[in-house]
């Protein structure tokens, strides 16, 4: 990225990724970040989505275990978060070619999602990313309740996101990439946006 970005009105950065377990406050800064830098969001869980449109489960058993077995999301919260983990893993191809693609036409984005993982980003780079964590379960819940109010306290969804948050937190720390505590809400696109260096 040179000058010339700047002279166009462009961020410095072809994809910005917000990711993080749910529950941590993504949808909200990436559109918040989206109105700062003027570019689309795209969330993973449309990736998704279109994935399972277009695939059955034989061809990719992972992305579609939520379907197939939903009562998989009873398990034991350490059972959901290897499955979380698995489903991940195999969304990487996707991700990397939606990556690849705004790289590859100049086009900015801020991708954001629970599924998204570290491993393209770079400092400096076309691709950036932040990793927002919230330690508290009790936060996390209570995130859970104000945006979910019918559904009730969710306290093992609140438990299976802070510890497949925690494991994402480690793979954004062995890749370099900067982890964000969401709180307090009212700055965090500014924090977001000084982590990534833009």
């Amino acid at each position: 990225m040179n000058g010339a970005d700047e002279v166009r009105g462009l961020p410095d950065w072809r994809v910005l990724v917000v990711g993080g377990a749910s529950g941590m406050g993504k949808t909200g800064v990436g559109r918040a970040l989206a109105r700062r830098y003027d570019v689309p969001v795209v969330e993973v869980d449309d990736i998704v989505e279109a994935l399972l449109a277009v695939t059955r489960p034989e061809h990719l058993p992972e992305v579609h275990f939520w379907r197939t077995h939903p009562e998989a999301v009873c398990q034991a919260p350490e059972s959901v978060v290897e499955r979380q983990i698995a489903i991940a893993e195999a969304l990487v191809p996707a991700i990397e070619a939606v990556v690849a693609n705004h790289v590859g036409t100049d086009t900015p984005v801020i991708l954001e999602g629970d599924y998204v993982l570290p491993g393209q980003a770079t400092p400096g780079g076309p691709v950036r990313a932040v990793f927002l964590h919230e330690d508290d379960e009790a936060r996390v819940a209570a995130n859970y309740l104000r945006r979910e109010p019918e559904v009730g306290p969710q306290t093992h969804r609140a438990r299976v996101s802070v510890l497949y948050g925690r494991w994402l937190v480690a793979q954004a720390r062995a890749a370099g990439v900067p982890v964000v505590a969401p709180r307090p809400w009212e700055d965090l696109a500014g924090r977001v946006a000084e982590a990534v260096g833009a």
